[in-house]
């Protein structure tokens, strides 16, 4: 790849088929595809099983854009009682890529999400240590692979064994998945079928039982979430909308209100105003997430508090680490 998109912002509208409740402007993930340089209650933190991440209230979701920021951003922030603001860190974004040789799926780190995972004692340990759980997304890379086009079980597996060993190499916390910009059909590869992402998700699933997979509620996979009796839901610990700015609960059957993020902001383009409210529908509602996407280098603790006064009843210090 020759170029990196900036943000790329759609109006909700177009998010309509991925059952949008809300008729609000959003902005989505930028498509990473190039290196770049890097530049209420109080919560309780668990390690009894991924679903029992921040058990007293809703739980802090963010990714980082690791080409332009650090992943440790996200340990620097804490509520006025002590405890971290975020329980998931994701690192974004590593990518499928086609081998049009093999014609084979394939894991593919850019040069900075590689610094990261090559340095887990400097970049992901610290989180964890502070009992951050650190995931790593997984994106398309317009090459035509994605996640609902595997063609058998086989193909499929083989690709969730390349997660898993990267999971079990870098001392990871889990996988997230997310379906844009596969371009499908590039490259000579086929459209999105019925079974390949529940394939997906079964075979990562039986590789990583005590793992987190998680699903970032966009894309063709966002309406191929069952075949021959198994559910996507089955298998993934969570799940969270995909449109910054907006409210919308995430259809996935077979998972609970603490499992699904209706609410999801860009720190860097949501107003505070909005961030807010959208924490207070989360905690009325009785939802279990709450998602923040593009968190900076910069100090944004004021900015992060009028989310954490809603959610947890408590202001965001910041601190170094």
């Amino acid at each position: 790849m020759t170029t990196t998109k900036s943000l790329t912002c759609k109006n909700v509208a177009l998010a309509l088929a991925f059952f949008l409740t809300v008729s609000i402007s959003g902005c989505k993930k930028k498509d990473i595809t190039q290196d770049e340089t890097l530049t209420g209650p109080a919560k309780k933190e668990s390690t009894a099983s991924p679903s029992a991440i921040g058990v007293t209230g809703p739980k802090g979701v963010c990714y980082v854009e690791v080409n332009n920021a650090d992943i440790r951003n996200v340990g620097k922030y804490k509520l006025s009682t002590g405890q971290q603001l975020f329980d998931i860190a994701i690192i974004f974004a590593a990518n499928i890529n086609y081998n049009t040789s093999t014609q084979k799926a394939e894991l593919f780190f850019n040069t900075n999400v590689s610094n990261v995972l090559n340095n887990k004692t400097t970049y992901i340990k610290p989180l964890q240590d502070k009992g951050i759980k650190v995931l790593l997304s997984i994106l398309g890379n317009h090459q035509g692979a994605g996640f609902c086009n595997f063609t058998s079980q086989a193909s499929a597996q083989a690709f969730a064994q390349q997660l898993a060993n990267a999971v079990n190499t870098y001392g990871l916390d889990g996988i997230d998945f997310d379906d844009e910009y596969a371009e499908y059909g590039n490259n000579g590869t086929g459209q999105p079928n019925s079974s390949s992402f529940v394939y997906l998700v079964t075979a990562l699933r039986s590789l990583l039982p005590n793992k987190i997979i998680s699903f970032y509620f966009y894309g063709p996979a966002a309406s191929r979430l069952s075949y021959n009796g198994v559910t996507v839901g089955s298998k993934v610990n969570y799940s969270w909308n995909a449109i910054y700015g907006s409210y919308s609960v995430p259809n996935i059957p077979g998972l609970a209100k603490a499992n699904l993020g209706p609410a999801a902001i860009d720190i860097q383009a949501t107003s505070s105003s909005t961030a807010a409210s959208l924490a207070t529908q989360t905690v009325n509602n009785g939802y279990g997430i709450y998602l923040y996407y593009n968190l900076p280098n910069s100090d944004v603790h004021t900015y992060l508090s009028s989310i954490s006064s809603n959610l947890y009843g408590g202001k965001t210090t910041t601190y170094t680490p």
